[in-house]
């Protein structure tokens, strides 16, 4: 029975494609797309898939947040794997359905634009905790390469 949910649980990874829902992947399949100049064809937030370590790449699934059509990516105040990746190489790819956009990670250390993207991230849900308020914060806008 062991071997059976083993197997199954192998076959499930291998055939998602990305990551699973709780845990992480490698690289991600799709269509290349040019990086849009405002990210205005998704809602104002929502889950996608980012690729970090292009070297050995690692998949998350993830949280994003719009503000005027720049796309945001948070990691709040823990410094998390693909925190750590994009440290060491900005350069990611994130899968929107089943389009890939090759972007670069820039870390948002202004506080007026870290107050910004904490006004609408925290009107998403009242569990988000505002940035403002944490010590450190790993915020990222995701820009074309």
């Amino acid at each position: 029975m062991v071997r059976v949910i083993v197997l199954g649980f192998v076959l499930l990874t291998m055939g998602c494609n990305g990551p699973l829902p709780f845990m992480s992947g490698g690289a991600l399949a799709g269509e290349d797309q040019p990086a849009p100049s405002k990210w205005t064809f998704a809602e104002d937030y929502g889950v996608v898939q980012l690729e970090t370590r292009p070297e050995e790449p690692y998949s998350v699934n993830i949280a994003y947040t719009l503000v005027d059509g720049r796309l945001y990516v948070n990691a709040g105040d823990t410094e998390t794997e693909w925190v750590r990746h994009m440290e060491a190489n900005p350069l990611v790819r994130l899968r929107v359905e089943d389009v890939i956009y090759r972007l670069r990670a820039v870390r948002v250390t202004d506080s007026a634009e870290i107050s910004e993207f904490g006004a609408a991230w925290t009107s998403q849900s009242m569990f988000y905790r505002d940035p403002d308020d944490l010590e450190e914060v790993w915020l990222y806008q995701l820009v074309a390469r």
